[in-house]
């Protein structure tokens, strides 16, 4: 019974289980964030610009094949992401401000 005993001091003592549960809450919102992404805010954003060819553009130097369309659309969804997460994480975690005195 001691073992389990260590064990049990051991998730309470590091906070393994608020870590665990922040993870899980973490995939759900990453989930979220990118079906968000995906369905609503890139088809918006491929309306804009013809063709959905883009997407998969590559530029061929010799061997060498650079998928520019490819990093293109992970830069803008990586944008929208760190946009989403900013007005959220603004929202969410608003703090007092320091006064001066």
């Amino acid at each position: 019974m001691s073992l389990i005993k260590e064990f049990m001091d051991f998730l309470y003592e590091y906070k393994v289980i608020g870590l665990a549960i922040a993870f899980i809450i973490g995939v759900a919102a990453t989930a979220l964030v990118k079906s968000l992404v995906d369905n609503i805010l890139m088809p918006i954003i491929t309306f804009f610009i013809p063709g959905g060819e883009w997407q998969t553009a590559t530029l061929a130097l010799g061997p060498i094949v650079i998928s520019w369309g490819k990093f293109l659309a992970d830069l803008i969804y990586f944008i929208i992401v760190a946009l989403i997460v900013f007005i959220i994480a603004k929202k969410v975690l608003k703090e007092d401000k320091v006064t001066k005195k």
